[in-house]
């Protein structure tokens, strides 16, 4: 069993900066042992006898992965650097270099995979964890940060009467085998090992493969998708402005930080009014990756019907209630380039 760790970047505060400190590991292989001249295989038997040999495979390092330009889509594109404002932005391709090699490590593993989900509450409310507080939303939330509401319950191994901490809607994790009515599983962000009730899971085919991969910028605003070729090469497929989610309670919140399975599609997301049961609208083409985050297009706002397909609000600050905004051209290359479970939604700053 192979297992890596996701690190954050304190110095530029990225939730996913790639590979822990451990980059190979050793192998035994089983050879067949040969005479060692040929005046020896002339008079002797030949020796079947089995040696093993150790060597170091080596895990992929950012330098080892390449991107390469080759863009699907092509309206909106931005450039790997561009002004806003007074300041640069950019493409933090190092960031994504680093987190590439990390995805493409961690699919070594010979364990399965599952996905936390608890959309809307639909597979029970989360139980309360040992220590919680209710943060700028009201919300009970653990003391990490994750809400209650739509995440999963973790528990420590030893200990399966309270939750430790909650396990956010769309988390990847590695299946290491099932306790009871619990699974033990390691998600593929977290070091440790945790159990959580089955009923929170969704089992992925184990031909699973993550060769699509969206990257959200919420410092700099973008948004970039990338496809795998081979073993460490990528290529750009599109580099557009975004608008994530805000930090406005009661009902914006910011797109949270990590590494989510795209779990499910609309071609026309509903929504509410805020406070209110009224209908305010839908976003078109709209791929959601954790709890109520969706990357779509522009909102359609009542009473309103045509499809909208770019705002000046793109690629400016975050505006958005959670979910990450797109031309509305672009949101639809995404529903229809990245496969439902089996696309990764990494959101980084």
């Amino acid at each position: 069993m192979r297992r890596f760790s996701l690190y954050a970047c304190i110095f530029v505060g990225l939730f996913l900066a790639g590979c822990h400190n451990r980059q190979e590991q050793t192998v035994s292989v089983a050879m067949q042992d040969i005479p060692f001249s040929d005046s020896d295989s002339a008079s002797a038997p030949h020796d079947t006898t089995v040696i093993v040999i150790p060597f170091k495979e080596k895990l992929l390092t950012a330098a080892d992965v390449t991107l390469t330009k080759d863009l699907l889509y092509d309206q909106h594109t931005l450039q790997d650097t561009y002004p806003y404002k007074d300041t640069v932005r950019s493409f933090k391709w190092d960031v994504i270099r680093n987190c590439l090699a990390f995805i493409e490590n961690m699919q070594r593993d010979t364990s399965g995979w599952v996905v936390l989900q608890n959309y809307k509450n639909l597979n029970r409310e989360a139980p309360l964890v040992r220590k919680f507080n209710r943060d700028a939303y009201r919300r009970v939330a653990d003391t990490l940060g994750v809400e209650r509401y739509q995440s999963v319950p973790l528990y420590q191994p030893n200990d399966t009467l309270v939750p430790e901490i909650y396990g956010r809607d769309g988390t990847l994790a590695h299946l290491i085998g099932k306790e009871g009515s619990f699974y033990r599983i390691r998600p593929a962000t977290l070091e440790d090992e945790w159990l959580a009730p089955i009923r929170y899971f969704k089992q992925l085919d184990d031909s699973t493969s993550f060769n699509h991969v969206i990257f959200v910028d919420r410092l700099d605003q973008n948004i970039a998708t990338l496809e795998r070729t081979s073993e460490g090469e990528w290529k750009i497929r599109s580099m557009n402005p975004a608008t994530t989610g805000r930090h406005a309670p009661p009902y914006a919140q910011e797109t949270p930080l990590g590494m989510y399975l795209l779990q499910d599609k609309k071609s026309r997301m509903v929504f509410l009014k805020d406070g209110s049961t009224a209908t305010g609208g839908y976003a078109p083409y709209a791929s959601r990756f954790t709890n109520g985050a969706y990357i779509h297009g522009v909102p359609v706002n009542v009473p309103a019907t045509a499809m909208i397909e770019y705002s000046w609000s793109l690629g400016t600050t975050p505006r958005s209630h959670m979910c990450v905004r797109n031309a509305t051209s672009h949101s639809k290359f995404v529903f229809d380039w990245a496969p439902t479970g089996r696309t990764l939604v990494v959101v980084i700053e």
